[in-house]
């Protein structure tokens, strides 16, 4: 296995017992909260990024406010329709009673103006939530685009040391997390705010001894739910580590489905899965109910608070201190008094997620990119090389193709500073010429595919195709010179004939037959329920050696000058190895072919086998010079054969 392939493959297995991936399940609702490491740059990194959505922003916030501000009015006129018609009812003065009349005219005036705020209240409110909205998703998909493009610039470096989850949850939970933030929260925060201090302040305007009956209510309640969040918050926090240790299991057991029925390790999977899964039980009952708390002490508040200020008010209105709208307002304002301190707890809790998920979609975006890239083309570059060397248009025929040339000249690549890889490589690969790189596990034979790829920078020296330095053209010009065939096969959604074709332009049904017949795989393609038509996945029913098959045709359909084949026969038998190097030897006439291979075997008639050993080269040769000279080679060789005769 290639050093680069296994090292992507160890970090897409499952994770140990106790552990979480990260991104893979968000905090429970009234949990633990993931806090940044930097709130404010965050946040400001953030509000640089939405630039150009700030005006939008800016007037749904005022439109949200604005329409908070007409809820708020609502209850005093309510209030005022109230005292209009308790004034009109019939009294009694002094014993006798005295008839007064409804002032109709009052009542109306006052009933439309507030039918009108209601109304301003709704539609600014609607226009707000549709610009926060539009909003929130064009900043998401903004950031989904950068995140994408950010992947294809980012060195191969970067992914040797983070895994596949933490940049799909990139662009999954944490860019979900800042959309939504941005389109409940944002608002939310506001009008709630808004809310809140509107309420006080016209509570205050009514009667100020009524306003204090309603805060030490309401400061009574933030007490009881502090202290139930403060002992429920252990109970969370325990949650989140049984739930980390449940998934855990489960994912790992899943993957190792087979080993453990080969092992009968069943027991030992049930035993571990019913701890962890009695620890969620615990802390998840604990945490639940306490969480469940809140909403009925929150509902108790309330009523308490309704029964306070009615009694309060009542005993004002017997003193004729108060009117009657007071108390009827007072019920309203308590509702709107106490709603916003939930929302701006939760608003609050939202940020602090944002900014959390926005430190690492940032961080991500700030990662060193690969060095620039050169422009122009391949044709364009090795003509100008041509030109300068007195062969003009030698090449004007190939076009973009290459000849299929390569030099590796004094190459030395680490993948860390002061750890070499690659020392002093040197080698030639005249066109047409399969050459063959051989060595034990580490030596670096995978890591020269890499570089010849440029998929990584060299530490010195020159890789040159058709005599053009691979730094001097672009990446793209680079990866359209060749067609590869990893050990690893991938397979996507999609028909057959889709898997073969994949990205290349202008390939008949024809040439996709036969590329599929040249590695013996048209029977079975045939066999299929829709043959060619037939819908593929990464859980296709195909065995190993069948994908790999389709892997190899699909690099046949490619049709580049250059073939890498690293282990392309290492997953299927022997019968179908010498089908698949029959096919091999007629694809790669006219082609340079740079083979890795464990089996030495399949690399007897290459024109040259650079043997590697500790990033050098040791020994290079035919196969039978190495052989003759009873070396590293030869040794290797040996230990092959001895072994499939014994």
């Amino acid at each position: 296995m290639s050093e680069t392939q296994s090292q992507s493959r160890s970090q897409s297995r499952p994770m140990p017992r106790g552990t979480r991936r990260p991104g893979g399940h968000g905090p429970m609702r009234g949990g633990v909260v993931e806090k940044p490491q930097d709130f404010k740059a965050t946040m400001n990194k953030l509000i640089a990024y939405c630039k150009k959505y700030v005006p939008a922003v800016v007037v749904a916030v005022v439109l949200g406010a604005v329409g908070t501000v007409c809820q708020i009015i609502g209850p005093n006129k309510i209030k005022d329709i109230t005292n209009e018609i308790v004034n009109g009812l019939p009294a009694i003065v002094e014993g006798k009673p005295v008839l007064r009349s409804i002032d109709f005219a009052a009542v109306n005036r006052i009933a439309f103006t507030l039918i009108a705020l209601y109304a301003g209240y709704a539609l600014l409110s609607y226009m707000q939530s549709w610009i926060m909205a539009t909003v929130s998703q064009k900043a998401a998909q903004s950031l989904r685009d950068d995140v994408s493009k950010k992947i294809n610039r980012l060195p191969l470096r970067y992914f040797d040391n983070t895994s596949n989850g933490d940049v799909l949850s990139l662009i999954t939970n944490d860019v979900d997390a800042i959309g939504q933030t941005l389109g409940q929260s944002l608002g939310a925060l506001v009008t709630s705010v808004t809310l809140f201090i509107g309420a006080l302040i016209m509570m205050f305007a009514n009667n100020v001894t009524m306003t204090l009956t309603a805060i030490g209510v309401s400061v009574i309640g933030m007490i009881l739910m502090s202290v139930i969040m403060m002992v429920s918050q252990k109970y969370f926090t325990q949650q989140q580590v049984a739930l980390g240790q449940t998934n855990g299991h489960v994912e790992e057991m899943y993957a190792g489905h087979v080993i453990v029925k080969a092992y009968s390790g069943e027991a030992d999977s049930i035993r571990q899965f019913e701890k962890y899964n009695d620890s969620l039980y615990q802390s998840g009952w604990k945490s639940q109910f306490l969480s469940g708390l809140m909403m009925p002490l929150m509902t108790f508040i309330g009523n308490l608070g309704y029964v306070a200020v009615c009694v309060v008010g009542a005993a004002l209105a017997m003193d004729g201190k108060i009117e009657f709208g007071v108390i009827v307002a007072f019920m309203m304002y308590i509702r709107l008094f106490t709603q916003p301190l939930a929302q701006f707890a939760q608003a609050l809790q939202n940020l602090q997620r944002c900014a959390a998920a926005s430190e690492r979609v940032f961080g991500f975006l700030e990662q060193q990119e690969m060095s620039t890239d050169a422009q122009g083309t391949f044709a364009q570059k090795r003509a100008e090389i041509e030109a300068a060397a007195g062969h003009a248009h030698e090449s004007d025929a190939l076009g973009d193709r290459a000849r299929g040339d390569v030099d590796f000249d004094h190459v030395d690549f680490s993948y860390k500073p002061g750890k070499p890889i690659i020392r002093d490589f040197t080698a030639h690969a005249s066109a047409g010429q399969k050459i063959a790189l051989v060595g034990p596990t580490g030596a670096g034979k995978t890591t020269m595919v890499n570089l010849l790829m440029r998929f990584y920078e060299l530490d010195g020296g020159q890789i040159r195709i058709d005599g053009v330095p691979t730094t001097e053209i672009p990446r793209s010009e680079v990866h359209k010179q060749f067609a590869m065939v990893l050990q690893d096969t991938w397979v996507f959604q999609g028909t057959v004939k889709e898997n073969v074709i994949y990205d290349k332009q202008g390939v008949t049904d024809e040439q996709v037959r036969n590329a599929c017949k040249a590695v013996g795989l048209d029977k079975f393609i045939e066999s299929l329920p829709n043959g060619y038509d037939t819908v593929l996945d990464d859980k296709a029913a195909l065995s190993a050696g069948q994908k790999q098959l389709l892997t190899i045709a699909r690099a046949m359909v490619q049709d580049a000058p250059i073939l890498i084949l690293d282990e392309a026969t290492s997953s299927v038998d022997t019968r179908t190895e010498e089908l698949i190097q029959i096919a091999m030897d007629k694809l790669s006439q006219g082609r340079t072919s740079i083979v890795i291979a464990h089996r030495l075997s399949t690399i007897r008639n290459a024109d040259q086998i650079l043997v590697m050993n500790h990033g050098e080269i040791i020994e290079r040769g035919t196969h039978e010079q190495l052989l003759d000279a009873n070396g590293f080679y030869a040794n290797l060789y040996n230990s092959q054969f001895a072994s499939l005769v014994a």
